[in-house]
């Protein structure tokens, strides 16, 4: 696990969209999983500019997105086939046809867990998995719970996490309680995975996943398990691993 820091929101923005341009070009065919949430705008950014200035080719690119609302339509516009649509695709040059989000209005969820953990097999596995944190640890819509999921499954969204979106809604009552979400099994079976932390909101989830007991009460802390992990975390989000482990560098390396 490598954790690199960043000064603020920009520069860990900017070092994401380093790294996942960096994959994009080394592999132009390869399969990325995607996250939306606040976090990852800054980097989806970053790639736009890249794109725009003739640096990357997304023709070729296949994705597939950790997770969608129950009960919302890709045209809604909180659901996050429309974030992903209006923060990264409608940009560049993939095929739309090629990217994949769970169906948020699928008439039998079970079934359509089953049919995107095929997705994810036939496309091959996912090269490069992007995650944000969530304030309890939840990579992905994986809740803290008694057990790590391993495939995509319907979850239902704790009143924290809720609260945490009711932001981006003109209510609380508007959140989703459920969602559709990759399981730990489709995360951490990506060969590389890159985690994305800003704000001191995230500073204890961050902390306890990186260095605390390996728990599905903090489902990112699996991810000590991985064996090609990068964290990008702004001095916020680092705040509490620096006091803890007098950590003073700008990489860490275990």
């Amino acid at each position: 696990m490598k954790i690199y820091a960043a000064k603020d929101y920009n520069d860990m923005s900017r070092k994401a969209g380093n790294l996942i341009a960096a994959q994009v070009t080394m592999k132009p065919d390869g399969v990325l999983g995607l996250a939306t949430g606040s976090t990852p705008v800054g980097a989806y950014k970053e790639l736009i500019a890249k794109y725009e200035a003739g640096d990357l080719d997304f023709s070729r690119i296949r994705s597939v997105n950790l997770d969608e609302y129950k009960g919302l339509s890709g045209d809604h516009d909180q659901s996050y086939r429309y974030f992903m649509n209006h923060n990264l695709f409608d940009h560049v040059n993939i095929n739309k046809e090629e990217t994949n989000v769970p169906g948020g209005l699928a008439e039998d969820p079970e079934a359509e867990c089953e049919r995107y953990n095929r997705v994810i097999q036939e496309l091959g596995g996912i090269d490069l998995q992007l995650l944000g944190i969530g304030n309890n640890g939840h990579i992905g819509f994986n809740e803290p719970c008694d057990v790590f999921e391993k495939g995509t499954h319907v979850v239902t969204l704790t009143e924290e996490t809720r609260q945490s979106n009711a932001r981006f809604f003109s209510s609380i009552d508007e959140v989703p309680t459920h969602a559709l979400t990759m399981g730990i099994g489709n995360i951490m079976s990506a060969r590389k995975v890159l985690l994305l932390a800003s704000g001191e909101g995230k500073a204890k989830a961050l902390y306890e996943s990186c260095f605390g007991p390996i728990t599905p009460n903090v489902p990112a802390s699996v991810l000590q398990l991985h064996s090609d992990v990068v964290i990008i975390a702004d001095e916020a989000a680092l705040s509490l691993i620096r006091e803890k482990t007098q950590w003073e560098d700008s990489v860490y390396d275990n």
